[in-house]
Parts: structure tokens; sequence; C-alpha cells
């Protein structure tokens, strides 16, 4: 079984940050790639109808980078997904470069790979 696409999973605890600057981390680390920006955006979650913190989203012509986080428990998770030649683990580990360079508190608890799009021979 040959996959056409790859997805990346991070996910971290000791995130003290904010949904803006996350989500140039995540464009930074889409523009040092091979990857096409296509849209970006981030949402900021206020507490009122949904927990502290926000959702940030890279749209590339391959898939999408992104990250999730719950505020108030300092937690964060990020994906990426790509599919072609662009390799996601170049971009998250740009990623993971960015975050523990910037933030001692950081902590990686967790890192998975899972083929996408897996189409029989």
């Amino acid at each position: 079984m040959k996959p056409k696409g790859r997805h990346i999973t991070l996910d971290y605890s000791g995130f003290k940050g904010d949904g803006d600057w996350v989500l140039k981390v995540l464009q930074a680390a889409v523009s040092r790639s091979n990857a096409r920006e296509v849209h970006a955006h981030v949402s900021q979650f206020d507490g009122s109808q949904s927990p502290l913190g926000f959702a940030a989203v890279v749209l590339i012509d391959e898939s999408h980078v992104s990250a999730h986080c719950y505020a108030d428990e300092g937690i964060l998770a990020v994906d990426c997904f790509t599919c072609g030649e662009v390799n996601p683990a170049d971009i998250a580990d740009d990623i993971h470069m960015q975050l523990t360079g910037s933030i001692p508190t950081i902590k990686l608890v967790q890192r998975t790979k899972l083929d996408r799009f897996v189409m029989e021979e």
C-alpha cells in the first residue's frame, strides 16, 4: 500500500503564547518549506462559548498546517498534513524548533506519524 499523503501531529504541555504568534510560527515554517500557502486564519476563543484558547490554520496547496490551544491548561496540539512531495516532518521540525526556542516551559509530550490517502498498489 502506498500513501499519497502524510500527517504529523505534535502535542505539547507548558505552552504560553497567543494565537496570532502561533499563526506566524506556522506561516514561517510553511514559507521555509516547498509548500504553497493558500490562506491563513486564527480564531481566538475568550472562554465564553468554548474554552479559552485559539485555533489557527494555514491552508496550503498540499493540505494544511494547524494548531489548537487550551490556554488555561497550557496545552497545544499541532498537525501538519501534506500530500505529494512536501514532507510534513520538515514543517513539524521547523515549528518545533521555533516553539522550543521561544518558550522555555514548553514540552513535547507526543509526536505521531500517520500515512494518509493509502492506496492499493
